[in-house]
């Protein structure tokens, strides 16, 4: 049961490395919303961390890469290096959850190597959960607020693209992975303490054995007594 929980804990963390990078190319993290005065539907400008693209009537396509970060709103220029780091730590949770599993040659026969190597790789998977979960949320928030803001002009409102939903279900794999390895770690390590359970009560055994003191018995003299009577 344990190592079905950890291949599926590898497939998962496949998967949100897949989602990860996904999110963090795709250009549609913002997209333009048709609302008000804004009838010019043939053209959708989406905008991403790296660069716009302008789609016209789905046949056209043609993008463009950011001249300087600095262009770039507060929450993308954060978006940025986030993603970036959710994707390193992506790939290093899976390099060690894979040297910690059961059926890995790594660490040879140590179970309590493998157990910390496990637990540190479940970790990694909630902290890039966490580092994925905030940039986009961010732009979600600065997204929803400015198209409820009434001070914004309608031309320059934005929806949701589709890479943020993209990462937020990203987000929940990775959740859901962490958890996971964490919980085959805990099923791992009340199995480790039980040999030495089991060793302690053994050797405690043999300490009271040889600690006994060998009492031969003795014929009692009243018996030798009354054989005569």
């Amino acid at each position: 049961m344990r190592a079905k929980l950890e291949v599926l804990a590898l497939v998962l963390g496949f998967i949100g490395l897949f989602g990860t990078v996904a999110t963090t190319a795709m250009p549609m993290w913002r997209v333009s919303a048709f609302i008000g005065a804004n009838l010019i539907v043939m053209e959708e400008l989406w905008e991403g961390l790296w660069m716009n693209c302008w789609s016209q009537a789905d046949i056209k396509l043609q993008c463009k890469v950011y001249d300087s970060m600095l262009i770039l709103p507060p929450e993308l220029q954060a978006a940025r290096g986030l993603m970036c780091v959710s994707i390193v730590l992506v790939v290093i949770s899976l390099c060690v959850t894979g040297c910690g599993t059961q059926r890995s040659n790594c660490c040879g026969d140590n179970i309590k190597s493998k157990n910390i190597t496990l637990v540190f790789g479940g970790s990694l998977y909630l902290l890039s959960c966490l580092t994925t979960l905030i940039p986009v949320s961010w732009v979600g928030h600065t997204v929803i607020r400015k198209f409820y803001n009434p001070l914004v002009m309608d031309a320059e409102k934005r929806e949701l693209g589709p890479a943020l939903f993209i990462g937020w279900a990203t987000c929940g794999i990775l959740l859901i992975t962490g958890i996971i390895i964490l919980f085959s770690y805990s099923k791992r390590r009340s199995q480790e303490a039980e040999p030495y359970a089991d060793a302690y009560l053994m050797a405690l055994g043999d300490a009271r054995k040889e600690g006994s003191v060998y009492l031969e018995r003795t014929p009692s003299s009243f018996h030798k007594h009354q054989e005569y009577v």
